[in-house]
């Protein structure tokens, strides 16, 4: 017998031998991966878009569910990417129409200069700001979004103001603002297109009392530093709103995975080894990140035309503003298809795709959980050091950034080996749970990622929860101002006692005052100074005011008309306080507010009058000297008084304060009228709790939109096994309960890793800007029913189309 072996025919050969034609033949030996080269990749990244755009419904069906998840992702970072031009642009304009700098006290009349008052006021809860010009001469400055100064009585109104005094219900706004309207305030001069704003022309006159000059516009102060803590909260805010759109982005590229590996078993049979199926696959998410890509632009270019018409929190924004960054927007035009192509190829690592099937179906293998643990362990390693350091530069504000990507993408990375790990353990139960279970159990993949995104922003909400409140107790000062005392403090400067007296009797009577205390206040010096300087000698404070008014500016006991008192010395006060029981005070001053020497009025305080303790106003000062009932002293008699006037208003008058702001227009055009509030908080927190509040709103409607596209790609995998089931006589309500179980189950799960995570998250970031650890409950239960409800409306909304998929036209395949 011949050692010679005879080799077996090969396939091709057998078929053409037997008649059973050609057949394509297996290549003779496997194609290494190390000699794929540019070209091929780029032919089978080009089969795989084929087959996206033209492999048929099913394949349209997924591109199409593709590129509206990719391109809301896309379409939310272009906005993101629009943030620093946004930012720069209203501070330009801010700037560039600014007189913080610009006006002082002593510049000296000029024809370029121009007398300034301020004219804020505020309608139905909406600041409205206002500027009182006064020209000193022929070429005073004129701000940015005007072509002339207005003349007296005449105003130039933002578009929005002009819009509001025109509306039905704003009768007591146009009677307080009544000048002629003679043009409107370019967008050159306004930060944002529905800002109320306007410039009033006034006589000198009308604000002889404001000495601020300005003789050009403009801020040329640089900005001061940001508060640690608010920086942070910028930093953080900015991380937990933008990786919950990364994250989505690479769920939405692997839409449509099950039938997409389906036909790449089709393409194994005709020759196709598993690395090009593989870049095959990847051309197809290729082909959908792209058209996800104008799909975002798309989106991002329809908002942005109806951006104008939306105010939150009194902000706006005009559409030129939104201008992605060149750079940035480059690199997402890079990232986005890059991401769809690395995460499908390491989608693809675990899953045999063979020419008779893929093996899916078989029991899978367990997850690993240490590499899981390793990226917040190494989130931890970059924010650890930095707690206790007295100062964090810009490298420490990346590291900071970076230490809260890698806690919450390892929040993330957790999730699936959790809900694994859980969901492997559950048993019998009913029906729906059954299903459920069993389908979390065979693929808890796609269940995770369809909840990771709410994951990550609740866990990064908790956080900046934390820096929140711990921001919000340093950014929130007390007042001194007792709002149960008085609502509203109005201050006049009047010329004469009748006009004090004038004006406290208007809000006295205006509709919805219920009670209104009036002190009329004027100075007095030393008559028996012996200082050179008129400037230099000392001066007090005297008070007049009926006892209900008085009592409410010192601890006084008995008190009748024609009483006086004597406060002890204020916290200010020194050795030079002079206005004492049986002490004589010179009432007259001259034009420039100094004690006139030459023609003295004397008035002496009674030697019986008792001094008595200050007490803090409700306005929130303090007054000390000499407080004189009407019957002990004459308004009249004063020079150079101011009125201040405490205003109780009747709850059940709607507009009550709006009438008392209309009196106080009448009485002066600076209108210096507020409402007593206990507490107020820094202009810098509210703008950055208004900025992460728009962009939390944004995000929470792409997680909400994302999820929604996530489920329906689900339950249009499943369609024809749910069709099967309702056939078999599966009740539609079981299959109903089985979607809610199979979306409850990880949506349980992630929350509480979300919380606990946060948590860990929010006490680290309060540690390094030096604040005490404290868990605000009450937010972390309304951050967890936020995430929840979510979940919830999302799975109300997938009922309809769940039910229509349970028909049996279902069955049907091609």
């Amino acid at each position: 017998m011949s050692g010679k072996v005879t080799p077996l025919p090969r396939a091709q050969d057998r078929i053409e031998r037997d008649g059973g034609g050609a057949a394509p033949a297996p290549p003779a030996r496997p194609e290494r991966r190390d000699r794929v080269g540019p070209a091929r990749w780029a032919a089978d990244l080009a089969m795989g878009a084929r087959l996206a755009v033209a492999g048929g419904r099913e394949s349209w069906a997924r591109t199409l569910l593709t590129a509206v998840g990719v391109g809301l992702g896309v379409g939310l970072l272009l906005f993101a990417t629009s943030v620093p031009h946004l930012v720069s642009a209203r501070q330009d304009r801010n700037n560039a129409r600014s007189y913080g700098s610009s006006y002082s006290n002593d510049l000296k009349p000029g024809p370029h200069t121009l007398r300034l008052g301020w004219g804020h006021t505020t309608f139905h809860g909406t600041d409205i700001s206002g500027l009182l010009l006064a020209p000193e001469g022929d070429k005073p400055p004129v701000p940015p979004g005007l072509d002339r100064i207005p003349a007296p009585g005449e105003m130039v109104v933002s578009p929005a103001l002009k819009e509001l005094l025109a509306a039905g219900d704003s009768g007591l706004l146009r009677q307080r603002l009544d000048d002629k309207i003679v043009g409107t305030i370019g967008d050159e001069g306004l930060s944002g297109p529905n800002e109320l704003m306007y410039y009033a022309g006034v006589d000198p006159e009308a604000i002889a009392e404001s000495n601020a000059r300005l003789d050009h516009w403009g801020n040329d102060s640089p900005p001061g530093e940001l508060d640690p803590i608010l920086l942070m909260l910028i930093v953080v805010g900015c991380v937990v709103l933008l990786l919950p759109v990364v994250i989505f982005i690479a769920t939405a590229v692997r839409f449509g995975g099950e039938r997409r590996d389906r036909r790449l078993a089709a393409l194994r049979l005709v020759g196709a080894d598993s690395h090009m199926t593989r870049r095959i696959a990847a051309g197809e998410a290729l082909a959908g990140a792209v058209l996800g890509l104008a799909v975002g632009w798309g989106v991002f270019l329809l908002v942005r035309q109806f951006i104008e018409g939306i105010t939150v929190f009194d902000t706006s924004f005009f559409a030129s503003d939104l201008k992605p960054s060149p750079a940035l927007a480059t690199l997402i035009a890079l990232a986005v298809p890059a991401c769809a192509v690395v995460v499908t190829l390491f989608a693809l690592r675990g899953i045999a795709i063979e020419p008779l099937g893929v093996v899916r179906s078989a029991t899978p293998k367990r997850r690993r959980l240490w590499w899981r643990l390793v990226l917040p362990l190494l989130g931890l390693a970059l924010l650890l050091p930095l707690i206790g350091q007295s100062g964090h530069g810009s490298g420490a504000t990346y590291q900071v950034a970076a230490g809260a990507v890698l806690m919450l993408v390892g929040i993330t990375a957790l999730l699936p080996w959790l809900v694994e790990a859980v969901v492997q353990r559950f048993g019998s139960g009913p029906v729906p749970w059954q299903l459920a279970t069993r389908r979390l159990q065979l693929s808890s993949g796609s269940a995770s990622r369809a909840v990771s995104g709410i994951t990550v922003a609740v866990a990064g909400a908790i956080a900046i929860q934390m820096l929140f409140a711990a921001a919000r107790h340093d950014s929130t000062s007390p007042t001194g101002q007792d709002p149960t005392r008085a609502d509203v403090s109005a201050q006049v400067s009047v010329d004469t006692g009748a006009q004090a007296r004038d004006a406290i009797a208007r809000y006295a009577h205006t509709k919805g005052v219920r009670q209104a205390l009036g002190l009329a206040e004027a100075s007095v010096s030393d008559p028996r100074s012996k200082v050179k300087d008129p400037s230099d000698v000392p001066t007090g404070n005297l008070m007049v005011g009926d006892c209900a008014t008085l009592k409410e500016f010192a601890r006084i006991g008995d008190c009748r008309d024609g009483d006086v008192f004597v406060t002890e010395p204020g916290e200010y006060d020194d050795e030079t306080y002079f206005t004492k029981p049986g002490a004589r005070v010179n009432l007259s001053f001259d034009k420039d507010y100094n004690a006139d020497r030459d023609k003295p009025r004397l008035w002496t305080i009674p030697r019986s009058a008792p001094v008595v303790p200050i007490k803090r106003d409700p306005a929130g000062g303090e007054r000390s000297g000499i407080l004189a009932t009407p019957g002990a002293f004459d308004i009249a008699d004063l020079d150079n008084a101011s009125v201040q006037v405490l205003l109780r208003l009747d709850p059940k008058v709607p507009d009550a304060i709006e009438y008392a702001r209309n009196t106080a227009a009448r009485l002066s055009p600076q209108m210096d009228i507020y409402q007593l509030w206990g507490t107020s908080e820094s202009k810098e927190f509210q703008t950055i709790e208004r900025g992460l509040f728009i962009g939390a709103s944004a995000t929470l409607l792409l997680i909400g939109a994302s999820m929604i596209v996530s489920m329906l790609e689900q339950l249009r995998d499943r369609k024809k096994l749910l069709s099967v089931l309702v056939a078999f006589g599966t009740r539609r309500s079981t299959l109903g309960w089985s979607v809610l179980w199979q979306t409850a189950i990880p949506v349980v799960l992630g929350l509480a890793l979300s919380v606990a995570g946060g948590i860990a998250l929010g006490a680290i970031l309060l540690k390094l800007v030096d604040e005490p650890v404290a868990v605000d409950w009450a937010s972390v239960t309304s951050m967890t029913g936020i995430g929840a409800g979510v979940i919830l409306l999302v799975t109300l909304v997938s009922m309809g189309p769940l039910w229509r998929m349970m028909r049996p036209e279902g069955l049907r395949t091609e």
